[in-house]
């Protein structure tokens, strides 16, 4: 096999929400992901982001001294940034994939000018990052959004929040110009039905139609992305700015042609999303859709024109499993996996029930390069795990090994059969709160943090087994898997 480009961009991912802290500091206003509370629940792993909120569930959150709120502290990057991308540069990461706090730059997420304490931090963390050559991979909107514009208009229901995200948007590219080139407008969009509050800032009670408003909300994002690509092409001419998608590959239970065909329609659920901010207009496939379920776009005279013009550079997206499409509605479901699947007999799973495919990657790869002829890049994929601190402080994650490389190795074989990739940015490359339930348990770093689920621990920083293959992957550019 040929190998990886030499100039593939390794490295880690990571959000804002999940590790930064701070919470409420140097002026940072309120987030969604700040009213996430832990749950002792060992249960379906997407309870805490699908759940609908309300105006009284969410100020109970903010008005509650009892509740563990891991997202408020994360893993305190926000103090420890330097620490911990030494640690990054001493993998020989190429690359850092981190979002911006929008509440950090506008606390309320639509002020006249923003918070030049917010603006500072990620200046000092990006010099940091390109003082040991690594480039910043900068999401602009990661699973958080300002609670007030959740209070004032609903969110990203409201056309108003277009206006905001792209006046947010154009101070960050102002701002960060001569640091960051790689840029991601909305992480995994196609979530936006199951984190309407998480992402979109809906609240349940304001809306009169749930899906109705998740959908426009969606078509919203659509239109705040398409700004902000143009205004990437404008201030900063040499920077590439892609997509972001939640991939769900689902393959058909049996050559019967009605699964068969339950993967297609899974599939358009799935691409609906990209097919737009890349291809630049809605697919004829959702006409249906819409009409089934009484929805209806609500569009402005240039929507369709602006969808045109700002379709993205490249199409990142995260890949951790893969499921089954079956025509049976009372098949047996697998827990664990996000839309819920049957087992796939060929697979084995992860501690939290997650089907692991390191072929399905492949597959998804070739999907999406034939599908749409433009640059691809993984940037979330991992084992979320129960990691084992030894007596010695050691931490022995072969599983976590076993997992990257199985997929490292699919990722070079898709290369070699013609797929342009990128790069690779494994999920939480530094152990960080989870998105779905805010626990600590479910590890996916190659840095152990000392943290747990109720917020207790030192949080000092270790090396796991994982750090030192990741470091040796990278040394050689994906020739040493060993």
């Amino acid at each position: 096999m040929s190998g990886f480009p030499k100039d593939f961009l390794w490295g880690g991912a990571t959000a804002a929400n999940q590790f930064e802290g701070a919470f409420l500091e140097d002026g940072k206003g309120w987030s969604t992901a700040d009213t996430a509370r832990y749950i002792k629940e060992n249960g379906t792993d997407i309870h805490a982001i699908t759940k609908p909120m309300t105006t009284a569930d969410v100020k109970a959150a903010m008005e509650d001294k009892e509740g563990v709120y891991p997202k408020r502290h994360g893993i305190d990057f926000y103090h420890r940034y330097k620490e911990d991308i030494a640690l990054f540069a001493e993998m020989g990461f190429k690359t850092f994939r981190l979002s911006i706090s929008w509440p950090r730059i506008f606390p309320k997420g639509n002020e006249s000018e923003p918070n030049e304490a917010g603006l500072a931090f990620y200046d000092k963390v990006f010099d940091e990052l390109l003082k040991y050559d690594i480039e910043p991979l900068v999401t602009i909107s990661h699973y958080e959004f300002p609670l007030e514009l959740a209070f004032e208009q609903n969110g990203w229901e409201s056309r108003k929040t277009v206006a905001a995200f792209e006046k947010y948007a154009r101070v960050l590219f102002e701002r960060y110009k001569g640091k960051v080139k790689y840029w991601l407008t909305f992480n995994e969009i196609n979530i936006i039905g199951m984190t309407g509050y998480l992402s979109g800032g809906i609240l349940a009670d304001k809306t009169e139609n749930l899906l109705q408003a998740q959908f426009q909300a969606a078509h919203h994002q659509f239109i705040a992305s398409a700004l902000a690509v143009k205004a990437c092409h404008e201030i900063i001419p040499d920077a590439k700015i892609g997509c972001m998608l939640a991939r769900m590959e689902a393959y058909p239970d049996t050559c019967n042609p009605m699964d068969v065909m339950e993967s297609i329609y899974s599939d358009h659920t799935n691409l609906f999303y990209s097919d737009v901010q890349i291809r630049g207009y809605y697919p004829s496939y959702m006409n249906k859709f819409f009409r089934d379920n009484n929805i209806v776009i609500k569009k402005e005279a240039d929507d369709d024109a602006l969808l045109k013009e700002g379709t993205v550079d490249y199409m990142s997206f995260s890949y951790y499993m893969s499921s089954i499409a079956t025509h049976e509605k009372d098949s047996d479901q697998v827990g664990g996996n996000l839309l819920g699947s049957k087992k796939n007999p060929y697979l084995k799973a992860s501690d939290w029930g997650w089907q692991i495919d390191p072929v399905g990657l492949r597959v998804t790869l070739h999907k999406l390069y034939d599908r749409y002829q433009i640059p691809l890049y993984i940037v979330e994929n991992g084992l979320g795990a129960k990691d084992v601190v030894e007596a010695d402080g050691s931490i022995h994650d072969a599983y976590r090994i076993d997992y990257l490389r199985d997929h490292i190795k699919e990722m070079e074989t898709a290369i070699d059969e013609g797929v342009e990739l990128m790069g690779y940015t494994p999920w939480g490359c530094i152990d960080l709160v989870s998105a779905s339930t805010s626990e600590m348990s479910k590890r996916y770093g190659f840095i152990y943090v000392d943290l747990d689920d109720e917020g207790n621990g030192t949080l000092d920083r270790s090396k796991k087994d994982s750090f030192d293959w990741y470091k040796k992957v990278i040394a050689s550019n994906g020739a040493d898997l060993a």
